[in-house]
């Protein structure tokens, strides 16, 4: 099987989830009746298996990738040459993992009220080593919805105890009263670190990026006449242990605006209209990092590690050595580490969000 020189594309891969929504990525995916359904994430170049207490018969969130017409699991092909995909430095670091997941999430329903472990937290408490800091890219917001929104943080914090009873009566009226909305808006990029509480709104598609685990404090049990499983609400722990993954501060509206939405950073120009910039670095967290390209005529570009690549916005052709990939808007790829050089061409313009693991050195 030849998969060296090229770039990875995918069969479509939908996880089923405790909200719904997707209606979007079914006309993007040329469905013939688009509908919300428990099918509102689409896991992109995924090695991780997701966890649906009660479905475990059904084995989702892994991708599949297409070598030459062949449907390959995607997991098993990088575990067969690691130091190609993964490069030599992540492999002896990480061995066959990523350390990096990238969604497609689209919202018809505002999510769950829930917060995900730090790292530090996962380490010492779940004994993992991986919690589940976030970034969002949004993408688009659907047409009848006037007030994109997310809740990030506290803005009206309660105290441990008090937020134990709002949980233990699902008071969803008194647990919403400790957030304010965050207005959010496409090509708008916040980062989520492990701790902090959050939900988001209807009618947002985003890319969501996050440390490669499926660790979630779900404090909001009913979503959409379906009620979560017990064992899917605290990390099969209880409550008390849950309430220590929470960050009780307080955090105004402006305070995240400033200090989580991110401001691009250019680090690259390629030509005149051409020019890569960082949305999330190393400097704001150790866990992932995500770059954006932005293509306009032909760009040679060289790579020293490998990355997940989604069409944002425009359209492309992506020539190596040995194959020419025309990509339209909100296609997905994989590149290796070991594809050094691919030439973009794009007469009409290109935005490229590149997910990137953590750095391994």
């Amino acid at each position: 099987m030849h998969y060296k020189e090229q770039l990875i594309t995918f069969t479509p891969n939908r996880v089923w989830r405790s909200y719904v929504g997707g209606k979007t990525l079914d006309r993007l995916q040329s469905v013939e009746v688009p509908t919300d359904t428990h099918f509102p994430e689409e896991w992109i170049a995924s090695t991780v298996q997701a966890v649906n207490p009660g479905r475990e018969e059904h084995i989702e969130g892994i991708s599949t990738a297409l070598i030459s017409s062949q449907s390959v699991d995607f997991a098993a092909l990088i575990k067969s040459d690691l130091e190609y995909f993964l490069g030599p430095l992540h492999a002896k670091k990480y061995s066959h993992n990523p350390m990096v997941l990238v969604k497609y999430l689209d919202s018809s329903v505002r999510l769950h009220f829930q917060a995900h472990p730090t790292a530090e937290f996962a380490k010492l408490r779940l004994n993992s080593n991986s919690g589940k800091a976030e970034a969002y890219y949004i993408l688009d917001i659907r047409e009848d919805v006037t007030d994109p929104y997310i809740y990030l943080g506290f803005q009206n914090p309660p105290g441990r105890e008090d937020l134990k009873e709002m949980i233990e009566n699902q008071d969803i009226e008194k647990i919403e009263s400790c957030f304010k909305k965050i207005s959010v808006k496409p090509n708008d990029c916040f980062y989520i670190p492990g701790g902090m509480p959050h939900a988001i709104g209807e009618g947002i598609l985003m890319i969501e990026v996050m440390e490669p685990s499926d660790w979630a404090v779900r404090f909001e049990f009913e979503k959409s006449g379906y009620t979560l499983p017990v064992e899917a609400r605290f990390m099969k722990r209880d409550l008390d242990f849950c309430l220590d993954v929470f960050d009780y501060n307080q955090y105004t509206p402006e305070y995240i605006k400033d200090n989580f939405q991110q401001k691009p950073k250019k680090i690259t120009q390629y030509n005149e209209l051409s020019y890569k910039e960082y949305l999330v670095d190393s400097q704001v967290t150790d866990r992932f990092r995500i770059c954006k390209s932005t293509i306009n005529g032909s760009v040679l570009k060289k790579e020293n590690e490998f990355f997940i690549g989604v069409v944002a916005k425009g359209s492309c052709m992506i020539k190596t050595n040995s194959e020419t990939l025309v990509l339209s808007q909100y296609d997905t790829f994989f590149c290796p580490y070991g594809l050094e050089e691919f030439t973009i061409i794009s007469n009409d313009g290109v935005e490229i969000v590149e997910c990137y693991p953590p750095l391994s050195e």
